[in-house]
């Protein structure tokens, strides 16, 4: 059994919801519940059949809207691994670094092109790192305090999934500067990220070996998985660049969140719309259950 969840808060109808089953039906998936989660916000229909031909003519048949297909069976999460810039914070940490030094468009397109998959994101560190050599340290916590902002539906989705015997990590190909506070302000149980070197108050250009990139995310997340006793349908792995793809291939629930084109169509699911919270309401939880602080 199959679980295609519409996801539109304020918007979706009963009409949305009569055209998607038709068009299950037209696909062979052969529905056979609907159910409101939240009426006008979200709703579940269930299938037998086809979970790819399912995903092909829902998404995009309904404007506004985003679509999760998956397995009727652990489709609540016991394991969230997160990326954090551009996931569960609104910015790049380390292009507003770059911003402090006067140098945030060379950097951003770097970055940018590593996020896309056309460069290596090691190298692509390496290298920004090496262009902030001299900024004041002083500056991390300015950025930090004025510059980065929590994703919407970050608290929310992280909170009530671990009030609901959930774990959650963060693993970032950024920072631990940023990394360890907003893992903290979200309610993670923990963060891994990369470490700037710092020498008498100034950055020296470099960062701690071994970079933490895709690899470490994918085996963070088999390794949290193993630890927690979990299998890969309890897991759930989200993130918006090419570094993130290993972990998204891997859990029982990928998710591309307002991502990269390579992500986005290598993801089980894909959110272009909504907020964190879509992500609740993908796993069958009404509003009535979240906890947001």
């Amino acid at each position: 059994m199959f679980i295609a969840t519409l996801i539109a808060p304020g918007r979706l109808s009963g009409g949305d919801i009569s055209a998607a089953r038709d068009r299950l039906a037209a696909a062979g998936c052969t529905p056979t519940t609907t159910a409101w989660i939240d009426d006008g916000h979200a709703a579940d229909l269930t299938f037998d059949i086809a979970p790819a031909a399912a995903r092909t003519v829902l998404e995009g048949a309904f404007p506004a809207t985003d679509i999760v297909v998956q397995p009727a069976r652990h489709r609540e999460k016991k394991l969230i691994v997160a990326d954090m810039d551009s996931t569960m914070i609104t910015v790049e940490c380390i292009d507003e670094l770059a911003d402090y030094a006067g140098i945030k468009p060379q950097i951003a397109e770097i970055t940018e092109r590593a996020m896309r998959g056309e460069l290596e994101f090691e190298a692509a560190l390496d290298a920004r790192v090496a262009l902030l050599e001299g900024l004041d340290e002083a500056v991390i916590e300015r950025c930090l305090r004025d510059r980065v902002s929590i994703m919407p539906g970050a608290v929310a989705l992280v909170c009530t999934m671990k009030a609901r015997g959930g774990h959650a990590v963060l693993v970032s190909g950024g920072f631990t500067r940023f990394a360890d506070p907003v893992a903290a302000e979200i309610g993670f149980d923990r963060a891994i990220a990369n470490r700037l070197l710092v020498e008498r108050g100034r950055l020296t250009g470099k960062v701690a070996k071994p970079i933490v990139g895709s690899h470490t995310k994918l085996e963070t997340l088999l390794a949290t998985m193993a630890e927690q006793g979990l299998v890969p349908h309890q897991t759930m792995a989200v993130g918006d660049g090419a570094n993130d793809l290993a972990m998204i291939e891997r859990a029982g629930l990928g998710v591309a969140y307002h991502a990269k084109p390579i992500v986005a169509a290598a993801a089980a699911a894909r959110i272009d719309h909504g907020d964190l919270t879509t992500l609740l309401y993908a796993q069958g939880i009404p509003r009535a259950y979240w906890v947001v602080d």
